[in-house]
């Protein structure tokens, strides 16, 4: 029994715990990653891996893939040059993104332009991109949108008094980017009809 005990030899790591989790793991084995080896990774690839990630199942604005490659260390004009390139091959396209961003926010969250607007400036569009795509929105339609807005509200201030429920969904619209006059339009027209159809329901 002594003698099996002195030919079995202890791993290699015993006593080294790096090395254990590395055996363990088997880390050390495992396939580089460029984005994770730093310095040492070819800086462009890694960028351009990362701006693939990010493109992947949404658009993006090149502001804020510009931040993204930024927030990853990529040198400027490493990010430049490929922001460039895929400004070219358009994969990045700022109009093209300010358009789909006001189809999607307008109708699915009911903002009005002056929201959408305030929004794209967030993303780094600028303001003439962002004009243009504004001015795609049909007033008719913006207006539709708010009085969808105070209808669904409208539903839960059933109880609440007609000063009350008109400053709450004054300040709704107000917070979506609605100016005064169409808001208060909308909610005295709103509320009305909803007199109208539910006599004595204030």
């Amino acid at each position: 029994m002594s003698a099996t005990s002195e030919s079995r030899q202890p791993p290699p790591w015993l006593g080294d715990v790096a090395a254990g989790v590395d055996a363990w793991t088997q880390r050390a084995s495992a396939p580089p990653d460029p984005v994770a080896d730093g310095p040492d990774a070819d800086p462009e690839a890694v960028a351009r891996k990362i701006l693939l990630d990010q493109l992947t199942g949404q658009a993006r604005s090149r502001k804020e893939l510009s931040d993204k490659l930024a927030s990853r260390n990529v040198p400027d004009e490493v990010a430049t040059r490929l922001l460039d390139r895929f400004e070219e091959v358009g994969l990045v396209d700022d109009r093209a993104f300010a358009r789909a961003w006001v189809q999607s926010r307008q109708p699915n969250k009911g903002l009005a332009r002056r929201a959408l607007a305030q929004e794209l400036r967030r993303k780094g569009v600028a303001d003439e991109v962002a004009r243009e795509a504004l001015d795609e929105v049909d007033p008719a339609d913006e207006e539709a949108a708010a009085r969808a807005l105070v209808r669904k509200k409208l539903r839960s201030l059933a109880r609440v008094d007609e000063t009350t429920a008109t400053r709450r969904l004054v300040g709704l619209l107000a917070r979506k980017g609605y100016g005064s006059g169409l808001a208060f339009a909308v909610v005295r027209d709103e509320l009305a009809s909803a007199g109208q159809e539910c006599p004595g329901g204030e």
